[in-house]
């Protein structure tokens, strides 16, 4: 418990540090985020606020890691996966802000990065750390073993995750901010398995301190990142922190708990996915805006009121999330 705190604490204090040199930089380099002009008004205003801010907490991860782990195959292939998204993301960022072209990278070149990196953790944790091909039922404890069906249900898995956390970063700190309670419930729940692990082979005291690295992250994250906003994080950091979920949800075996630990991610999704088939059916909006939260926007509430209602229910969600996992 002890050295999972040291891990948060370390990748807190190097954000801290890493933000006041990053986005200067990244303000010198005219880094700045394109706001599309179809949203919210009031975002207008946020044109040219330096973007690819998810460096801050990818940075601070590595380093405490680096510092409090043992850089074990569990550390490697779920920081791996951090990295790679991240990449992902900062390529698709790249082409945005330097290149000038607005939708990135193409739709189907990025959903290929994501299948493969998806395919990569769910082969090495299956075949190579002793995963299995199991899903266990929340409550009753039933294991299902899926055997390649498996492999179809966490490629959905990993790579909805990783685009349901990119829909969800549209207000300053949202997305921070839900992640930052995600990654504290695996954290509790890592812990929580290191003497009872559902899989015998992988070392859990790694994943909590890989979940508390990016608790930390996240948390200074935050601190340039709460309203308003002196840095976003941009495809790098949302696809960063997706994948870092991901791997988790894979590796402790929750993968039918991980849409109720990361319920705003999903209402979020379901919102994006309503919106556009109930307008290609009718022609009619049911919100607003999707994502969700631009639809309270546009009602008129505050950013920082959507924001703080929004972390409230994803601390309740993960709440709901630990009392499954624990029952």
């Amino acid at each position: 418990m002890n050295i999972a705190l040291m891990c948060i604490f370390t990748a807190w204090i190097l954000g801290v540090i890493l933000g006041p040199v990053l986005i200067p930089l990244l303000r010198v380099l005219k880094f700045g985020q394109l706001v599309r002009s179809d949203g919210p008004k009031g975002h207008l205003k946020k044109a040219g606020t330096p973007t690819m801010g998810g460096l801050i907490f990818i940075v601070a991860m590595v380093g405490a890691l680096v510092i409090w782990s043992d850089l074990s195959l569990e550390i490697l292939l779920s920081m791996g996966m951090v990295l790679g998204f991240g990449l992902l993301g900062l390529l698709d960022d790249g082409l945005k802000v330097v290149m000038k072209r607005p939708l990135g990278l193409k739709a189907r070149t990025k959903i290929l990065g994501q299948f493969l990196l998806a395919l990569l953790l769910i082969y090495v944790a299956v075949h190579v750390l002793g995963r299995g091909t199991e899903l266990i039922v929340p409550l009753t404890g039933e294991k299902w073993d899926l055997g390649a069906w498996y492999y179809v249900i966490a490629l959905v898995l990993v790579i909805g995750t990783t685009n349901a956390v990119n829909l969800t970063d549209g207000l300053d700190g949202l997305a921070a901010g839900c992640a930052f309670f995600v990654y504290l419930g695996y954290l509790m729940i890592c812990l929580l398995a290191v003497n009872n692990p559902p899989v015998l082979y992988l070392n859990f005291m790694d994943l909590a301190l890989f979940s508390g690295a990016l608790v930390g992250g996240c948390l200074a994250f935050l601190f340039f990142n709460r309203y308003p906003a002196k840095v976003f994080m941009g495809d790098t950091g949302s696809l960063a922190l997706g994948g870092g979920i991901a791997a988790l949800a894979v590796l402790t075996k929750t993968e039918l708990v991980l849409p109720v630990l990361g319920g705003i991610f999903v209402i979020e999704t379901i919102s994006v996915i309503l919106q556009v088939l109930s307008f290609r059916l009718t022609g009619r909006r049911i919100f607003r805006m999707s994502p969700l939260h631009h639809h309270f926007e546009l009602l008129g509430w505050r950013e920082t009121k959507v924001v703080h209602v929004f972390w409230v229910l994803a601390a309740l969600f993960v709440l709901v999330g630990l009392v499954l996992v624990t029952l």
